[in-house]
């Protein structure tokens, strides 16, 4: 029976609409407030807003999956998780970076609060798209969200230049999956995930095998580029470096995550008929270990020639992309999403709190150079053993969220038996440990440049609590997450809603 717009249940939106509501009011209020006013309060409401979108999205877990706006909209337990992983990511990001943007400038403040909550708003209708037009949408406000914040630093040359490479990249990668859509909707004449997918397993069948696997691969190419994948990750190493470095840590953090939901979202609502057809085997899953492998070898190699701290998490971040893709290349394998979701977890702890630490350091010293690290372990013993906690982690060093990580990702690639890219994990792995350790060496083997202390703000040491018991829990009780996501129903995301509320 045909619905109507007030015949949906639209309190499975309320998460969305709290931030949307927020982002509104706060645009509004800064517009009102005088130039140079104390614009404090703007990160008070935002953080507030994300508190409450986060209660109600953890309210929401368990329910039944629900599609609205004519199936265009979906909301099941894998967008509720991966909209606590990006609600979790931005209000960290806005605990610790308070003081951070009233030392960049007080006129930006309330600019990068609205645009903080636009973007983490894209990356959640990402989670929750069926369609490939709400996807798209989602997408660009994520993006074009992202390009400002990482120019926001107006008077600085290299936020300049980051913002203008990360625009012209972008732009090229959304070029890209708009053209792979394009392909699809000639192929199947609808925009919805669940359709597209049966019209596309009958396009397949009947001689247009070529045009579907092309749609596949255009898209897989754009979204390498937002997922920092090597080769397309040319932009993440300038960008990180130029961006402040909140805004770093939402690049690293929040827009990744955002990124992996898409590619999960698509791949396995759309192609995921290619697993019985024969391709993925062939075609899809060699090209995503393929890239896994790219992201490992050049993101590791890479950054152990890097001086700047951000650099040298940049190249970091690719390769942790390529960990995450191993699991979708091996589909057919078990704790596919949980496997996933405990990763980006535990890479949101570990790198949120690895750059807040940078952050409290960049302050003090005015530069994010490895140099600056020299004699952490005097100057803030507190900093530096958490430092030292997050650095381990992400090199993946048990006990930790990291090396667990890792080692679910690892069964994987040995359970579909590709042994080769489970060798290129672990000699990668070896290989982060010269960077990521050349960084604690800095901090507790090299003399200071000074014997001034290194005041933490209390926002920063919020975050860096909160990140190193994520990390620490993590890595003492892993199965107490993962049977937590295993009572989530991700069979829903592989295919159309059959019962929804309301019908």
């Amino acid at each position: 029976m045909e619905k109507y717009f007030l015949d949906y249940d639209w309190t499975v939106m309320a998460p969305e609409l709290i931030i949307l509501a927020a982002a509104a009011l706060l645009s509004v209020i800064d517009l009102l407030l005088k130039e140079g006013g104390n614009r404090r309060l703007l990160g008070w409401i935002s953080l507030a807003a994300v508190i409450g979108a986060g209660v109600v999205a953890a309210q929401q877990l368990g329910d039944p999956a629900y599609e609205i706006l004519s199936d265009t909209y979906r909301v099941d337990d894998f967008a509720r998780v991966f909209k606590l992983i990006l609600l979790a990511g931005t209000g960290l990001i806005l605990l610790g970076s308070f003081r951070e943007m009233d030392r960049e400038g007080k006129e930006a403040r309330g600019e990068y609060i609205y645009l903080l909550l636009a973007a983490l708003l894209g990356g959640m209708m990402l989670t929750s798209s069926a369609d490939l037009i709400t996807l798209f949408v989602g997408l660009e406000l994520l993006s074009l969200a992202s390009y400002i914040l990482a120019g926001i630093r107006r008077k600085r040359t290299d936020s300049n230049e980051a913002a203008w490479k990360y625009v012209v990249m972008g732009g090229v990668s959304s070029a890209f999956i708009l053209y792979g859509m394009s392909f699809v909707y000639g192929l199947t004449g609808t925009t919805n995930l669940y359709t597209a997918q049966q019209r596309l397993f009958e396009a397949y069948n009947s001689g247009y095998e070529p045009f579907v696997l092309l749609s596949l691969f255009l898209m897989l190419l754009g979204f390498a580029f937002k997922a920092a994948s090597a080769p397309f990750h040319m932009w993440a190493p300038d960008v990180y470096q130029g961006a402040a470095t909140p805004v770093t840590s939402f690049l690293a953090v929040v827009s990744k995550a955002a990124a992996f939901s898409l590619i999960l979202r698509v791949l396995l609502g759309t192609y995921l008929f290619l697993l019985q057809a024969g391709p993925w085997q062939e075609l899809v899953a060699p090209a995503l270990l393929v890239i896994a492998a790219a992201s490992m070898v050049i993101g590791n190699t890479a950054a152990l020639r890097q001086t700047r701290t951000k650099r040298m998490m940049a190249y970091s971040s690719v390769a942790h992309a390529g960990y995450m893709l191993v699991p979708l290349a091996a589909v057919a394998g078990a704790m596919l999403f949980e496997s996933t979701i405990y990763y980006l977890i535990a890479y949101l702890f570990m790198t949120l709190g690895a750059f807040t630490v940078l952050m409290v350091v960049e302050r003090e010293t005015g530069n994010e150079h490895l140099a600056s690290f020299a004699g952490l372990s005097r100057r803030s013993p507190l900093a530096a053993a958490a430092m030292t906690v997050f650095l381990v982690s992400l090199a993946g060093i048990p006990i930790t969220a990291g090396f667990f990580g890792k080692f679910y990702i690892l069964i994987h690639a040995v359970t579909a038996r590709e042994f080769w890219i489970a060798a290129v994990m672990l000699v990668t792995t070896v290989v982060s440990y010269f960077y990521y350790f050349g960084v604690i060496r800095m901090m507790y083997f090299r003399p200071p440049s000074d014997g001034k202390k290194v005041p933490i703000p209390a926002g920063a040491a919020v975050v860096i609590l909160i990140s190193l018991a994520g990390t620490l829990l993590l890595g003492f009780l892993p199965q107490w997450t993962l049977d937590f996501l295993g009572q989530m129903d991700w069979m829903s995301t592989l295919s159309p809603v059959r019962d929804t509320l309301g019908q």
